[in-house]
């Protein structure tokens, strides 16, 4: 079997089938305290111990069937973590099942957890916490198989003080009063589809709900929660399109959870509880983002790739894209379909120019042997994959021959996880009668060459010819055209195209400041709170130099942390010599309240850590 680059755990020898997970959390001490119960199966004989992946977790004792086992710690690895060696008590034969029982608790500086004090909620009274364990941060919460070949169920109790509501990725069971202490309760889940452990999600907070669907809960703190329910009320129309297209929904429940504003991703795709950032309150892109997570429900949380090299790529998010964007065109129309595909092609070129078009980690597939995987996060698997398979679309027939294929790789795959290999022969064994047509795709350039793809899908212009038309004219003015600007010029345009023509902007050589302080005296984008069309104006601005948008930008990069945003503009904001000092100055002063992550990431960009 390969080998996951990313992990320390050999699911070859030996694997974790089931997780009971029991813990209290604690947020004087910022950890959770508790154990990690593990149905593990033999997978040869004479099976003497099992390693799995921990990062920054105590552990004081393990038990095997009840039996005290030893275990120690290997050698800390820079990014990886810790493995954690147990030595069963006992050899166990091929196919044969123990429960391996691990006493933990986790540190307070777990790269998986975010603890905020009361007065960083909106509510202001109550504590809040959060996990996000995608790609490898499951491990920094207790020890386990943390690599995507393996799937689990898993069932918790989690013991919560009285006042808080605690949720999981997972069926909600209950929840009871605490036996050993009357000022907490415990809270049950069970998830009964097999996961793999980077979909674990445990979030504590003074919660509220709102019922917007029959099977759609909006969780949030009370200060949003309204705005929640009202801003997602198309959710449970996205579900049914996305069963229409994929197939039956197998989760249950499907509920949002609106986190605080430092949540590093625009949504995480947790079973039965998607989590997102309130940014998406303020902007347009709400729809891309939930139709995404509901994709996932499909193409990674139940067809999930084997090691991250694939699993990002094509098959998670290749795949999780083409779906959202399926979605997105049976709501608004083909055409719209379209624009937000040639979009996508556009934020891949402004990707590969940031990373360059030589390295490595813009391949398809790309090697990870050695790779921390927080550093290589960015658009390339979602929009290279995505160009992939719209290709393939055109190429084999349309969009109703190839979602044909997306229903049968789904059922072929369903609750398994596989490389790009079984992807691509499954479509050769679908489309056999268009092998011809397969063969003349330049497979070896699109997985495993860096740069732009080596061929781009035909997208119909019509939604882009006013973006690009208004983007030129901003181009190609001199000093003495700009008076032919007025704010008409943005009459017939949507946010959509908004987005767009400012994607096109930024893809150019900064504008004069003259240009940039005349499109705010006729658009007034300052007063734009939509955080797509911000975050572009504001990067827009401060490529050009001009420094009355320094403090504008700065408040954008610390007032909320997702990193599509808050990353590009630190790293803009540090590389305007007239801003550099202030910027690190900021981030230093924010550091202690950023995601463990952001944090790290952003440390790095500034050339503050290495």
């Amino acid at each position: 079997a390969m080998a996951d680059p990313s992990s320390f755990a050999s699911p070859s020898c030996c694997l974790t089938r089931h997780l009971y997970l029991r813990c209290r959390v604690d947020f004087g001490a910022r950890a959770l305290r508790g154990t990690a119960a593990f149905t593990a199966r033999a997978e040869r004989e004479a099976l003497r111990r099992l390693v799995l992946d921990t990062k920054d977790v105590q552990v004081f004792k393990v038990t095997v069937n009840g039996q005290e086992a030893k275990f120690a710690f290997g050698e800390k690895h820079s990014f990886k973590g810790t493995p954690l060696e147990i030595t069963l008590p006992f050899e166990l034969r091929r196919g044969q099942e123990a429960i391996v029982e691990i006493s933990f608790e986790s540190s307070p500086k777990s790269s998986a957890l975010q603890w905020f004090s009361p007065e960083q909620t909106s509510g202001k009274k109550h504590p809040f916490l959060f996990s996000q364990c995608q790609a490898t941060h499951c491990r920094a919460i207790f020890p386990c198989q943390d690599t995507p070949a393996v799937k689990l169920t898993y069932c918790a109790e989690i013991s919560v003080p009285k006042e808080l509501v605690a949720l999981m990725s997972a069926k909600r069971d209950g929840e009871v009063p605490d036996p050993e202490d009357c000022s907490r309760k415990i809270y049950r889940f069970s998830q009964n589809v097999p996961i793999p452990c980077y979909l674990v999600a445990l979030v504590v907070g003074a919660l509220e709900s709102r019922k917007i669907g029959p099977r759609t809960l909006v969780w949030a703190e009370k200060e949003l929660v309204d705005k929640s329910a009202y801003e997602f009320a198309e959710t449970e129309a996205m579900l049914k399109t996305a069963e229409d297209l994929a197939g039956p929904y197998v989760w249950g429940q499907y509920d949002l959870l609106v986190l605080p504003p430092s949540f590093p991703y625009g949504g995480m795709e947790n079973p039965c509880l998607t989590f997102v950032t309130p940014t998406l309150l303020v902007s347009v892109t709400l729809i891309k983002v939930i139709a995404h997570e509901i994709s996932h429900s499909w193409t990674g949380n139940l067809v999930t790739n084997k090691t991250w090299e694939h699993f990002w790529y094509v098959l998670n998010e290749g795949h999780t894209v083409y779906l959202e964007r399926r979605i997105g065109g049976r709501l608004f129309g083909e055409q719209f379909r379209h624009f937000k595909a040639l979009g996508g092609w556009r934020e891949l070129q402004n990707t590969i120019n940031t990373f360059g078009e030589k390295n490595p980690v813009t391949n398809l597939v790309p090697n990870l042997e050695g790779v921390d995987l927080d550093t290589v996060y960015s658009s390339v698997p979602y929009e290279k994959g995505f160009a992939l398979l719209f290709h393939l679309e055109q190429l084999l027939g349309g969009p109703d021959v190839f979602m044909g294929f997306l229903k049968s790789y789904i059922q072929q795959f369903a609750y398994k996880s596989i490389v790009t290999e079984d992807w691509k022969k499954c479509l050769y064994t679908y489309f056999k009668d268009k092998v011809d047509v397969l063969d003349k795709v330049d497979w070896n350039a699109w997985f495993y060459t860096p740069g732009m793809p080596p061929v781009k899908p035909t997208y119909d212009m019509t939604l882009a010819n006013a973006c690009v038309a208004l983007s030129q004219r901003w181009i190609k003015a001199k000093e003495c055209d700009l008076g032919s600007f007025s704010s008409a010029d943005l009459k017939e345009m949507s946010s959509h195209q908004l987005i767009e023509f400012l994607g096109l902007l930024l893809l150019e050589d900064p504008l004069p400041v003259s240009h940039v302080q005349r499109m705010q005296q006729v658009y007034d984008f300052n007063a734009i709170n939509n955080s797509e069309i911000r975050f572009r104006w504001l990067s827009l601005c401060i490529k050009s130099k001009w420094e009355a948008a320094i403090p504008l930008a700065l408040k954008m990069a610390t007032d909320q942390g997702r990193m599509k945003f808050t990353r590009p503009l630190f790293r803009d904001l540090y590389n305007f010599d007239k801003s550099r000092d202030l910027t690190v100055k900021t981030f230093l002063e924010h550091r202690a309240s950023m995601h463990p992550v952001t944090s790290m990431l952003v440390g790095k960009d500034l050339n503050l850590d290495q």
